[in-house]
């Protein structure tokens, strides 16, 4: 029962946020017909979310597959499941406990602190959990005061980090009906000052000025779709067309095969942001019930692709120079005796768009260009520098991918170390 209640509840995203929108819509003592359809629609648009990653994510390893085989890159690619996964046989049961105490610790924080958020991103928790669970590991605690002590440090972040980005989230959305919970936090505030600094926030990206006879790249799903065929058929000169139709198209075309590719990227994109408007209009009214009765005043804190439709310009602008960024520190980490770390589009889109609309809010096109440069940089350079730290334990081949892991990992194993610990 708990290994239910653990892998197939608490672990499942869209099932914890329709749970948290349950008890919301109860506790409102909404009709049974909001009841049932606010809670049926709030998992369905976390699960439209997840099928349009699925299928972006699908054309990326493509891509990247492709970008290997053309350029001959060895190195490392950060991958959150990854290492989570390989991290379950030692470190399972404290990560799982991390996990539903650093919860209840978050809930606790958002009722009594002024910290008004309650993170609803899951897989960003089970994530931190296993990071946590493993850097204290390594600095030397063991049983209940690894767990405590890692549940309070969980639960911090579960509310420090959303009030870190409170104030760009108001003047992205708008209003202040929900935060971000995404552990990217430190790249995207980097890429708002960074923006703020380099940029003109009035010159913001979407007033990009189209001439009428490219009026058509007003429509995002168009523009992505251009800008990704672009990209795949660059590459796939450069991998040849014998290795595309002998191990990747089954034998199609390599050009058409990758035009196809680069619309099926569009496509998840489109998915990705039917799916966020779903979410938060559910979501929204439906957390106001917990909000009111059990932690008054707080805020769900949602996923990054949450802000995408508020600057859509910004997003794709945000992906390609964090892209960028991370190309560039391929050549610059081993001159500083660092693992190349390869840039893995996964996280350079999600985290390198979130960045680019941050920097877009405080510092317009150059910010949202400059910003999430800055994203891309930082998630080649963390990752990296953690990786030497988490190599006494046999992980030499996998590191945590976004910049938050990093930072917290970096940060715990350098006080432990101070404090002889470890």
């Amino acid at each position: 029962m708990l290994d239910v209640i653990m892998k197939d509840i608490l672990g499942t995203p869209s099932i914890l946020v329709g749970l948290f929108a349950l008890i919301g819509l109860l506790l409102q003592r909404k009709s049974s017909a909001d009841v049932v359809s606010g809670t049926l629609k709030t998992v369905m648009g976390f699960i439209i979310i997840n099928a349009g990653a699925a299928v972006l994510i699908g054309s990326l390893n493509i891509f990247s597959q492709m970008f290997d085989h053309a350029f001959n890159v060895e190195g490392i690619i950060p991958n959150n499941e990854a290492i989570v996964a390989a991290a379950q046989s030692d470190f399972g049961t404290p990560t799982a406990l991390i996990m539903v105490f650093g919860m209840m610790v978050n809930i606790l924080l958002a009722r009594f602190t002024r910290f008004k958020y309650i993170f609803l991103t899951g897989h960003h928790t089970l994530f931190m959990a296993c990071l946590i669970a493993v850097t204290l590991s390594v600095g030397g605690l063991k049983g209940v005061p690894l767990i405590v002590a890692g549940s309070i440090i969980l639960g911090l972040c579960m509310v420090l980090f959303p009030a870190l980005l409170q104030p760009y989230v108001r003047q992205i959305t708008g209003s202040d009906d929900f935060a971000i919970g995404h552990f990217g936090t430190i790249g995207y505030f980097v890429s708002a000052k960074v923006g703020g600094w380099f940029g003109n926030k009035e010159k913001t990206t979407e007033e990009i000025k189209v001439p009428k006879s490219l009026g058509f790249l007003r429509d995002t799903s168009v523009a992505v779709s251009l800008t990704m065929t672009i990209f795949f058929i660059i590459v796939a000169l450069f991998a040849g067309q014998d290795y595309i139709e002998t191990t990747l198209s089954g034998g199609s075309n390599f050009i058409v095969f990758s035009f196809i590719q680069a619309l099926t990227f569009a496509a998840g994109v489109y998915i990705i942001l039917a799916g966020v408007r779903m979410l938060i209009a559910e979501i929204v009214p439906a957390f106001k019930g917990i909000a009111d009765k059990v932690a008054p005043n707080t805020k769900p804190a949602l996923d990054c692709p949450t802000i995408f439709p508020f600057a859509p310009n910004a997003v794709i602008l945000g992906f390609l120079f964090s892209f960028l960024a991370g190309l560039l520190s391929m050549f610059i980490l081993p001159v500083l005796g660092l693992k190349v770390i390869v840039p893995g589009l996964v996280p350079h889109f999600f985290t390198g768009a979130a960045a680019g609309v941050f920097g877009n809010v405080t510092g317009g096109k150059r910010g949202a260009m400059f910003g999430s440069f800055a994203n891309g940089l930082i998630i080649s350079f963390i990752p990296a520098i953690l990786l030497i730290l988490l190599g006494d334990i046999g992980f030499e081949g996998a590191t945590f991918g976004d910049s938050d892991f990093g930072v917290v990992g970096i940060l715990i194993l350098s006080i432990m170390k101070l404090l002889g610990l470890s």
